[in-house]
């Protein structure tokens, strides 16, 4: 890791002491460093919106642009799209240094007229993009094993909505009982029988 990249981390661990403000997420010589920050910045009714923001530098980071993500419980998926749009923008006037107080700064100055322009949407859907473990959109995979539910249809109506919100598509399993894949994509057009005849 760069000196001055080392030095801004520290410098931003200080500024964002508050509980709960400030957390590295991971770290690693190969992928860089991803790190969360919480902080508020004025909504459209001058209230203070708290916001997470979480950034992925790679390792080339200054040199090359921050991953961001943008979430918040009071903005729709299409206004954190946009917000982190703008910052990506902003970015790119800032690259070879350290960027991401000053983008920080930026947002909560800024986010109030970000919110204001039309094309953020007014979509009711709350945002909920994380930061993606897949690297330049590369399909990766996760299983998660439950051993025990009370209620299957409430279950899958569950994982159909988290994976809704998500944007994830895949296939949702019970293992031991014949004929039990829920399609995950059934909404999205692809069945489940074009899928298992691909994979015979």
């Amino acid at each position: 890791m760069a000196e001055p990249v080392r030095e801004e981390l520290l410098a931003l661990a200080a500024i964002f002491c508050g509980q709960d403000e400030w957390e590295v997420l991971s770290h690693s010589e190969t992928d860089g460093i991803v790190f969360r920050i919480h902080t508020k910045a004025a909504g459209l009714t001058d209230v203070d919106l708290p916001l997470e923001l979480v950034f992925h530098l790679p390792v080339a980071y200054p040199l090359c642009l921050p991953g961001i993500s943008v979430n918040s419980e009071h903005l729709t998926r299409a206004q954190c799209t946009t917000v982190k749009g703008k910052l990506l923008e902003q970015a790119k006037s800032l690259l070879s240094e350290p960027m991401v107080h000053e983008l920080v700064l930026w947002v909560q100055q800024n986010l109030r007229h970000i919110l204001n322009q039309p094309e953020t949407g007014s979509t009711s859907e709350k945002c909920s993009f994380p930061l993606s473990p897949a690297v330049d959109g590369e399909p990766w995979i996760t299983l998660v094993h439950l051993d025990h539910m009370r209620a299957k249809s409430k279950y899958v109506k569950t994982v159909e909505k988290w994976a809704s919100d998500l944007r994830l598509t895949g296939r949702l399993m019970f293992m031991g009982v014949p004929d039990s894949s829920e399609n995950l994509q059934s909404r999205c057009g692809l069945k489940w029988k074009e899928m298992q005849r691909e994979n015979d």
